[in-house]
């Protein structure tokens, strides 16, 4: 074995020790936390051994996973709710290559360059895969010579970044971006950007949530005033950029022992970066030694103060909030900066604090195109301004808050069930299905010639089907068809020819078909009050009626299959719920149902 993994394994063999200990004293939270990182940080760098004998280890890899039927469907539910907000707002989307050119991708994302994937040369071009879709944009919006443009697009991205899953932090993720791309009146687009921010988590269930803001002229005059060089704004401002992880004097400490600034201009940094407001800040700053000696620092509260205003006129003053710490350590930016950051504690199934982060951030990057474009000094400049959706950490909350309420979760989209009542009818079941495809209807059948009825009934009922299309040789020989509502099992003969017709229209109001389910009231109002009750009699006296009309309808239906010779398995799973509904019927009325019981 090489030396160096052996010495790699008895690391990890130490700290895995060392997070057993932690755990049976059973110190704070934040403390095993840490340990754990370390301990996953020390396997990645381990990486996987050969399998023995060349056997397959099946498994997804580092940072990546599945996605099953039940989390594909919110992850759709909840893209259509991002893309309906985009276009919204006029958005045209794009696509771009899943890999650059490296040269494209480099020098654009200051210290977190290291996190790109490096591909090995393809035919004489070193590759990369893309790390975000911002920088991708610019160069398209380059190379394509585009002054303006308002798109979105939503695309995996890759960065080879120490993954923790249950945070919803994956080597390899969908991104949602939005963009304004051209030259307008100061701050218009960027306070449009948190109001499709606001309006996207809003429409998810993930609770209150913040929107920090802040300006890279604003942070530069803050170094500026303090005493830093201008060779060290940007590796500063990378430190600065880990307030939100980290505690103040952490921050102080790498500044200082990492980075060698002096103590003192360190203090002053933390004097500003602490602090966080609206208006009445801005108007302090101004008043103060940033806003009097920073030119930069000035014209950056300037467009803060006119930020404000707009966001305020967007209604998103609620969300916003001017904070000194946003720091963002990309090197593109050049104006105003956010980031959105959930205020909620959300917990998993098991009571666990789930810990996401930011879930959306952007800001405004002027210089970017005007890098690719090869002009001199401002001509290729297109300013920019955009803001990205961080979707799988809205993920990872939403999974595990359908977890917690044990909701079922729909993976179909199915409309109507074809079903048959006998044998030999599966041609016809075939038929009807063609018809509904063509009329645009979302149906499917059982791939089983002959399926059993009971069967056929429970897969509408487990997938949450509305409507099941019965056919059988009695409705043939009348030209006729049973559609059956699965959630009441009402029953009525449709003519063949009024098929498409007659669904279209049912499937209009499937709303009131599907079994309702309770929502909480909106916390920023009051909860209505419950509605009446009514009386026990007319309560019971309803019910009774209800019931008496489903037993009627079910002891046609047994009849029907005893005359058609059905099979013997059908006829007593509908006998069974014919004396299901009999007995509820005695439990509300208190007495026995008879045929004349109306």
């Amino acid at each position: 074995m090489d030396p160096s993994r052996a010495e790699l394994q008895e690391k990890v063999k130490a700290q895995g020790d060392i997070v057993r200990k932690l755990k049976s004293e059973k110190v704070e939270k934040s403390l095993i936390d840490e340990a754990v990182e370390k301990l996953k940080a020390l396997k990645l760098e381990l990486g996987d051994e050969p399998a023995p004998g060349g056997k397959l280890i099946l498994k997804t890899a580092k940072g990546t996973r599945d996605f099953g039927p039940d989390s594909m469907a919110v992850r759709e539910n909840v893209l259509k709710k991002i893309v309906k907000v985009f276009k919204c707002h006029g958005a045209v989307t794009i696509d771009t290559p899943v890999f650059e050119l490296k040269d494209v991708l480099t020098g654009k994302y200051g210290e977190d360059s290291k996190l790109i994937y490096d591909l090995k040369d393809q035919g004489g071009e070193i590759l990369a895969l893309r790390y975000d879709l911002t920088v991708p944009f610019a160069r398209y919006c380059a190379m394509n010579k585009v002054q303006s443009i308002k798109r979105y697009q939503i695309a995996k991205v890759y960065r080879r970044d120490n993954p923790s899953i249950s945070r919803g932090r994956y080597r390899e993720f969908y991104q949602c971006d939005f963009d304004i791309a051209g030259t307008y009146d100061p701050m218009v687009a960027d306070a449009e950007c948190v109001k499709i921010v606001k309006d996207i988590l809003r429409s998810m269930d993930v609770g209150k949530f913040i929107v920090k803001v802040n300006h890279r002229q604003i942070l530069d005059g803050i170094f500026e005033v303090c005493g830093v060089a201008p060779d060290m704004f940007r590796t500063i401002c990378s430190s600065v950029d880990k307030l939100d992880k980290s505690p103040w004097e952490e921050v102080k400490k790498e500044m200082v022992e990492e980075k060698h600034l002096d103590p003192e201009i360190a203090e002053k940094i933390g004097h500003y970066v602490k602090r966080s407001g609206g208006q009445d800040l801005i108007d302090e700053l101004l008043a103060s030694d940033l806003g009097q000696k920073s030119k930069s620092a000035k014209a950056g509260l300037e467009d803060m103060k006119l930020f404000l205003k707009y966001s305020d006129l967007f209604g998103c003053n609620d969300v916003v909030s001017f904070d000194l710490s946003l720091a963002r350590g990309l090197d593109y930016y050049t104006g105003i900066i956010y980031e959105a950051v959930l205020t909620d504690d959300n917990t998993d199934e098991k009571g666990e604090e789930i810990r996401v982060g930011s879930v959306a951030g952007g800001g405004r990057y002027d210089k970017l195109v005007g890098m690719f474009s090869g002009q001199k000094g401002n001509k290729g400049d297109v300013p920019c301004v955009g803001v990205s959706i961080g979707i799988e950490r809205l993920f990872s909350i939403m999974e595990s808050n359908i977890a917690k309420s044990k909701a079922v979760v729909r993976t179909v989209e199915t409309e109507v069930y074809v079903a048959s009542a006998q044998k030999n009818l599966m041609e016809e079941r075939m038929k009807l299905c063609a018809d509904l495809w063509d009329g645009g209807i979302k149906a499917e059948q059982s791939y089983k010639k002959n399926p059993k009825m009971l069967n056929q009934l429970q897969y509408c009922e487990a997938e949450s089907i509305p409507f099941a299309l019965i056919v059988g040789e009695s409705e043939l020989q009348q030209g006729i068809v049973k559609l059956r509502t699965i959630a009441t099992r009402e029953e009525v003969d449709i003519a063949r020819e009024n098929v498409i017709s007659e669904i279209k229209s049912r499937l209009d109001n499937v709303e009131a078909h599907q079994p309702s389910k309770a929502k909480e009231p909106s916390p920023t109002k009051e909860a209505p009050s419950p509605p009446k009750k009514a009386s026990p009699t007319i309560e019971t006296s309803n019910a009774g009626n209800q019931l008496s009309e489903e037993i009627t309808a079910q002891g046609l239906k047994v009849r029907d299959l005893k005359s058609n010779k059905a099979e013997k398995a059908d006829i007593t799973a509908a006998v069974a719920v014919l004396l299901d509904l009999k007995a509820k019927y005695k439990a509300a009325v208190g007495k026995d149902w008879k045929p004349d019981s109306q």
